[in-house]
């Protein structure tokens, strides 16, 4: 029976949540053949709300389901039951959602966790290759994920299953790696004092990229590009004027964010000897494909001196569902996940 057939069964349903500092994306999925099945799904605007209980009690209003269990990736560390999440005023309980919604089963992970839980079930045509690497790779893997933030995961290889490992390397320190990003990061430096990863591989870390070069004189800026990013989301604003104009400062920024995306990523494939490759999430990737397919994102990757033939056999891809993080989360809520 296909898996379109599956609605018609009366099945236990599970709620999965994929919370960012932008989006709170909501569904309802029931158990499928070889993954979750989606049931019904719905995102909120995060910053309009003041917790995740609302948003839930809002979800679930006047459906018929009651779900057995329930599973939310939260864009921030969780420890002991409980985030604080990085990019939104909120703290988020298990023990707290349990007793408001009476479930006996609910788990908070990292959302960076939560989509590992998803890479053993995507599909091929929902991820595209940026490096083709060694051919049938295997060992550990790692998630870069630059959207609101920069979210990072790990997924180690013990006794041939994947184990989920969460991670906050976003806010490691921002290593320059020419002189060039020198004066980047002593830009940032300026504005933020701590320059992490995050506020340069992000999408506000992009708009600072695009600042920077138009603070430092080498390009002017088109006037309607200078309006569009009063109107429009400024990070969108910037990667549209480079990809589909091909406008100068805009291109100059697209080009050094996915160069210091490519030094992340092949910085944290040698911290965990990925070498079963590098999956790139988050809002941003699928919507900058070209530029990440040039050289400054592979050299970036690759460029680590004598380590420089390991990468180039690390497989790097680009996950294009964007529900991704949901499945994980779904696959956790239903218990047929790796111990997290």
């Amino acid at each position: 029976m296909s898996e379109n057939h599956e609605y018609c069964i009366k099945k236990p349903v599970f709620l999965a949540g994929d919370i960012g500092g932008t989006h709170a994306r909501l569904a309802l999925f029931a158990p499928g053949k070889h993954r979750p099945v989606m049931r019904a799904a719905r995102v909120f605007p995060s910053a309009d709300y003041k917790g995740l209980e609302p948003i839930v009690e809002e979800f679930l209003h006047d459906r018929s389901e009651n779900p057995a269990s329930a599973c939310f990736g939260i864009a921030g560390p969780v420890i002991d039951g409980k985030s604080r999440t990085t990019n939104l005023p909120w703290t988020v309980s298990e023990k707290r959602i349990s007793r408001r919604f009476g479930w006996p089963r609910i788990r908070l992970v990292n959302d960076l966790v939560a989509t590992t839980l998803s890479l053993d079930v995507l599909r091929s045509k929902e991820t595209e290759t940026i490096l083709a690497g060694r051919r049938g790779a295997s060992g550990n893997r790692v998630l870069v994920a630059p959207g609101t933030g920069l979210g990072q995961a790990l997924l180690v290889r013990s006794q041939d299953k994947g184990v989920p490992v969460a991670s906050e390397g976003g806010h490691v320190d921002f290593a320059p790696g020419c002189e060039a990003e020198i004066e980047l990061w002593r830009f940032l430096r300026r504005r933020y004092g701590h320059v992490s990863t995050e506020r340069v591989a992000s999408g506000a870390g992009l708009v600072d990229i695009y600042t920077w070069l138009k603070t430092s004189g080498r390009y002017r800026e088109p006037r309607w590009l200078a309006l569009q990013l009063q109107k429009a989301d400024p990070a969108q604003a910037v990667s549209e004027a480079a990809m589909e104009n091909n406008t100068p400062i805009a291109a100059a920024a697209l080009s050094r964010f996915v160069s210091v995306l490519g030094a992340v990523c092949g910085n944290l494939a040698l911290t965990a000897l990925a070498t079963g490759g590098v999956v790139l999430g988050g809002g941003i990737p699928p919507k900058i494909l070209p530029f990440l397919k040039r050289s400054e994102f592979s050299e970036a990757f690759v460029g680590k001196g004598r380590f420089r033939s390991l990468l180039e056999a690390v497989p790097v891809r680009v996950i294009l569902n964007d529900r991704a993080a949901l499945i994980g989360a779904a696959r956790c809520a239903a218990g047929n996940s790796a111990s997290i």
